[in-house]
């Protein structure tokens, strides 16, 4: 799934216009990106927890060369996935249906006419 089919899959599941879907999908990216570039983390419990992980300088090789090269230390981001999205995962557990969108609501019928 990429990002356009997720947005309709939100849109259809929430009755949210694709442009609404796609704002909030953009703001719930945005959000969590904001807390990870603070060093925070975001739990979503059931799903997952994202966060940040440090790694340490270390030692590599250059692979065509064969030279030693220091790679530096940096932060990565890191996502742990939650019990509920593990269950789901090893088919423990079935994901709720999304709601379909609602169908307009029909025109109530005129009153039949009576004959004289």
């Amino acid at each position: 799934m990429n990002k356009a089919e997720l947005v309709e899959a939100i849109a259809s599941a929430t009755q949210l216009s694709k442009a609404q879907a796609e704002a909030s999908l953009k703001a719930t990216i945005d959000i969590i990106s904001g807390q990870i570039a603070k060093g925070n983390s975001v739990a979503l419990i059931g799903f997952g927890t994202f966060g940040v992980s440090k790694r340490a300088a270390r030692k590599g090789k250059n692979p065509r060369t064969g030279e030693a090269i220091k790679i530096a230390a940096r932060k990565v981001p890191k996502f742990s996935p939650g019990a509920g999205l593990k269950a789901v995962a090893n088919g423990e557990k079935k994901v709720a249906a999304a709601a379909k969108k609602a169908a307009p609501a029909k025109k109530a019928a005129a009153p039949a006419k009576k004959k004289k």
